[in-house]
Parts: C-alpha cells; structure tokens; sequence
C-alpha cells in the first residue's frame, strides 16, 4: 500500500513552487485573496526576506505542498496505485487533511495563518538538530542534566531528534548532549520553542480560530503525528491545538504506517521526510 507524506515548515526555499503557479492559477489567486500577498512573489523572489518569517512561510509551505499533490495527482492518471493513507509532518498534517478531503484548502489556509501567526508571537525560543543518540537517550541527557524547558520537540528518525526550548537554556543542554556522545547538535533557524509546552499561549489563541472550522470524515485516512493513530475528525480542534505544544512522533507514524500494511512512501514537494525513512527502524 502507499502513503503520500507532506512536510512541514523548514522546506521554504526561494524559487519554492515555480513549476506550479502556472498550473493552477484559480487556486493561487484565491489563496492570494485570503493571504492578502501574492504567494507567488513571496516564493520565486522574496523581496523583503519574509520566507524565514513564521507568519510568511507557513501559508507558502501549506500551498506549494498543496499544488505539488494536485500536479502529481494529476500526471499520474487513473492507472496508478492508489493512495492508501496520507500523513504530514506538523505543519504538514494540514495537506494531508486537505488531500484527504476533511477540509477544503482555503479553509485550511486560513487556519494555517491563524496557527503561524499564534505561533510567531511566542518568542524567545531556539531550537536544535541532533545527531548520534536516539530520541529516548537525548530525554535522558536532559533529565540528568536538570536543563529546564529543554525538550525534545520532534522525534524524526532513531538518529535524528529535534529538541527545543528556552534559548538561553539551550546553550547548556548542547553541552550535555554532546558529552553524552551526540555527533551534533545544530541550530535550526526558528525563533520559537516550536512543539514543548513553551508553546502554551499559542495552542490557546489558535483555539479560538479552530473553534468555528468544519472538519469532514477523511476520505483516505489520516495519520496524526500526535498520536501516531487515525485522525478523528471529532478531536480535530483538540488534536490540531495540542499538536503546536506536542512532540511530532515522527518515528511512531511512520512505524504505525507501515503496521497497516504501507510499503510505500512517496513525498509531495521534496524528499525531506522519505530521507529519513532508511533510519527508522
């Protein structure tokens, strides 16, 4: 079986989307109009440098992502194998809402901007790439270490571990992990603790913004990366706002993935997560 994976924020690149915008001129104004911008401009030139900018990349992200899945959907015909499943990783997990049909994509970009802009206003944050210890072991190091509001934010692959926290704090949890035998431990170019209860204020403003938004029985299952299960379109809300505070369980979708039967990842607008997918075990 396949499963068609989306990624999240960190993909937006400059020249991101340029083979698509011309394909799908109806959904790239209609996204314009809810974004009050031109995605188009922000993507091929990024004139004012805002692709590094939350608030600016995460609606990008979301409709390259989006126009990338029609594009492919459409070049490869009724003849091709089914998609079976759909998953993305946290930002992500919207195009595989959308994709899925549980929500329209306008819909979800509107979300997504409420989400990126709560998510902009919690600042003072870093986050880090680790490289060498397991995700389990990198828990560890910070318990012992008693490094406050240090926590590990996304649980890529058995050898990748995004942690994240208080920036100041961050400084010593490097050193920790990297006397217990960490290869690396690399900044990631984001202003806030992405993914750790640090995160709290905005998981709350972006309640509110969920509080009216509509979501339709998935035609195609989705898988959370906050539970590693079946999204239900009856937790939505709760499951959406708690994935801005909650680790993205990376390794437990893609295993859970594979345990109903996915033998199959294939990846819409780059190959970042099928990369990982060789180091999960």
């Amino acid at each position: 079986m396949r499963c068609l994976v989306f990624p999240g924020q960190g993909v937006q690149r400059r020249g991101m989307g340029a083979e698509l915008f011309d394909l799908f001129p109806e959904e790239v104004e209609a996204a314009d109009a809810v974004l009050g911008y031109s995605v188009r401009e922000l993507c091929l030139h990024d004139p004012e440098g805002r692709l590094g900018d939350t608030r600016y990349a995460q609606p990008a992200v979301l409709l390259v992502n989006a126009l990338d899945a029609r594009r492919r959907r459409a070049q490869e015909g009724d003849g091709a194998e089914p998609v079976a499943y759909y998953a993305g990783h946290s930002l992500g997990e919207y195009n595989a809402l959308v994709a899925a049909g549980c929500l329209d994509l306008l819909d979800a970009l509107r979300l997504v901007r409420a989400r990126a802009e709560a998510m902009a206003a919690v600042r003072g944050g870093a986050m880090a790439a680790v490289a060498g210890i397991g995700a389990d072991e990198v828990a560890a190091v910070l318990r012992r270490a008693r490094v406050r509001n240090v926590y590990v934010a996304n649980r890529n692959s058995d050898r990748q571990t995004v942690v994240a926290g208080d920036r100041e704090e961050m400084a010593g949890a490097a050193t920790a992990l990297r006397g217990a035998g960490a290869r690396a431990v690399v900044p990631l170019p984001v202003s806030g603790p992405f993914h750790t209860p640090l995160m709290a204020p905005a998981a709350r403003a972006f309640t509110a913004a969920l509080a009216g938004a509509e979501f339709r029985a998935p035609a195609v299952p989705v898988f959370s990366g906050v539970t590693a299960a079946p999204f239900d379109p009856a937790r939505a809300a709760a499951l959406l706002a708690a994935q801005i505070t909650a680790p993205v369980e990376w390794v437990r979708t893609v295993r859970a993935l594979r345990a109903v039967g996915v033998t199959r990842f294939d990846e819409a607008n780059g190959t970042t997560l099928t990369s990982l997918l060789p180091a999960i075990a």
